[in-house]
């Protein structure tokens, strides 16, 4: 039986939770993230051309029973494993596809 190569998983930078106030729908509420998600949310908004609490805004209509902080998490989760299995199923750039 082969056995996989013995590499070890890259860490992120780990980052604490902290709570941030945002906007929604003209109430202020406040979202505790890890850096990483917010700074990933913001550029997802940027992105999409909305501002960041509009875009929150939308995954709270969504979200049902879900706590916020937890559907921004998986919102932003789902959203970058989309965009990683797009990268992975599209040709190469200059594949004869592109034509």
């Amino acid at each position: 039986m082969d056995k996989p190569p013995n590499k070890s998983l890259p860490h992120p930078q780990y980052s604490a939770i902290r709570k941030r106030s945002i906007v929604i729908d003209g109430q202020r509420t406040s979202i505790s993230l890890e850096d990483q998600f917010w700074n990933r949310l913001r550029a997802i908004a940027y992105a999409q051309h909305v501002n960041t609490s509009a875009l929150v805004a939308a995954i709270t209509e969504k979200r049902g029973d879900i706590g916020l902080s937890s559907a921004v998490r998986q919102f932003v989760l789902f959203h970058s494993l989309d965009r990683d299995d797009a990268a992975e199923t599209a040709p190469p750039a200059g594949h004869a596809d592109d034509e």
